[in-house]
């Protein structure tokens, strides 16, 4: 599901202020001995792993007459160089060039914090104070002699160090097809992670569904999915409660609304397991539900079947949503995007981000291919009313598209 910030996700609930991790655990306080750290054979990526993406990397640069790449702070900068830093207004970046290794331009005073995170073997270039540190970016390309070829931008670099760029003469144009190009197509490494993400979740889900009771807040229930992420050995990333009426919008509404016999429950919870995410929505009524909460939930079920049905190698990514909207429209539902019926796209793509490139939506041209990886989540939703997701992500492999988690079986069963 579109991912906000777990501050934002509470407050849309309808919950307290966020606690820190520690408080809410003090505040709730549950019985976590049954839950045990299944993580703990993770294995991080190698360095030799990150210097095969730099390679083809560079190979997409070849191809696509790029010269260098620049990366600010975020995933892309962990994914390539192993690089773990914030966003400041001191610039600290790396350049990709086309040919040889890459250089970690940061603030002199930042250097030895800098080495101490670098992850692969690479030039480290300061700044002073008061320098302009695009200059130094614009240094290092004259000097390995790339300042005539265009420097590709991957997509989150702000603003101010593009028109830096443009200021030093350089040329700018789009990474999207070199930094794409990689993080799009998943290695075996990085499916382990995220299937053990996953795993982790589902663990929390199955500890935390009997335990949910009537008169439960909101935030209660996020509490207690929060702690059994964290006694499983993941990271909670999120974890959404939505309940009543306020499930029939994504992503909730502000008025509170406690758990009681015959409202549904939805649930939107990720974590992360050494930087790669999950991404599991799982739906149900608390005691017995209507024959139109079953309809709808059983409808939406079937939604996620015919868009893993039209996941095929080579199909464009749109078409699964598509497949999905021509199923609800039979229904009754839509058509499009209108309500009640299903507002968002089908799915996203996930990977280090809870949200990564293409997306499951109308008019997506990319095709699918073996490393891919999305969520499946079409939702409907029925305003004044309840509403339905069930959320689970799959790869594409060599013979199509593989569940990283199963899902549910019916309302009566919804976490296995």
């Amino acid at each position: 599901m579109p991912i906000l910030t777990r501050r934002a996700l509470l407050a849309a609930a309808g919950t307290a202020p966020l606690l820190s991790i520690p408080a809410v655990l003090r505040a709730a306080e549950p019985d976590l001995s049954e839950l045990k750290d299944i993580t703990q054979g993770a294995q991080p990526i190698p360095a030799e792993e990150r210097l095969a993406r730099i390679a083809r990397a560079q190979k997409l640069m070849k191809a696509n007459g790029i010269g260098a790449v620049l990366i600010e702070p975020g995933s892309s900068l962990l994914y390539f160089t192993g690089v773990r830093w914030g966003r400041s207004e001191r610039l600290t970046a790396a350049i990709l060039p086309v040919e040889g290794e890459p250089c970690i331009v940061t603030p002199f005073f930042e250097e030895p914090r800098t080495r101490e995170t670098l992850a692969i073997p690479a030039e480290v270039r300061v700044w002073q104070e008061d320098e302009d540190p695009l200059k130094t970016v614009a240094g290092f390309l004259e000097d390995r002699r790339l300042a005539r070829l265009p420097v590709g931008i991957e997509e989150t670099v702000r603003y101010f160090a593009v028109d830096g760029l443009q200021k030093a003469g350089l040329q700018v144009v789009s990474a999207n097809p070199v930094v794409r190009g990689c993080r799009m197509i998943k290695t075996p490494a990085e499916i382990a992670l995220m299937q053990l993400a996953t795993d982790v979740t589902i663990a929390a889900y199955r500890w935390v569904h009997p335990r949910v009771q009537k008169g439960m807040t909101q935030h209660d229930v996020s509490a207690l999915m929060d702690a059994a992420t964290i006694k499983l050995g993941g990271a909670p990333e999120f974890s959404m409660v939505l309940v009543g009426e306020g499930a029939a919008y994504p992503h909730g509404t502000k008025v509170p609304s406690p758990v009681a016999d015959g409202r549904i429950v939805l649930m939107d919870c990720g974590c992360t397991v050494q930087g790669y995410q999950s991404d599991v929505s799982r739906t149900w009524v608390h005691g017995t539900a209507t024959s139109e909460q079953r309809k709808v939930w059983d409808q939406v079920a079937r939604g996620q079947q015919v868009a893993f049905e039209a996941a095929r190698l080579g199909t464009p990514a749109g078409q699964v949503d598509d497949a999905v909207r021509r199923y609800y429209a039979s229904l009754g539902y839509g058509p499009d995007y209108k309500l009640p019926g299903l507002s968002h796209r089908t799915g996203h793509g996930i990977g280090m981000d809870g949200h990564e490139p293409v997306n499951l939506v109308r008019g997506e041209k990319t095709r699918l291919a073996p490393g891919m990886c999305f969520s499946n989540e079409p939702g409907i939703y029925i305003p004044g009313s309840f509403g339905v997701r069930i959320e689970d992500c799959f790869h594409m492999t060599e013979t199509g598209p593989k569940w990283f988690s199963t899902p549910p079986r019916s309302i009566d069963r919804p976490v296995e």
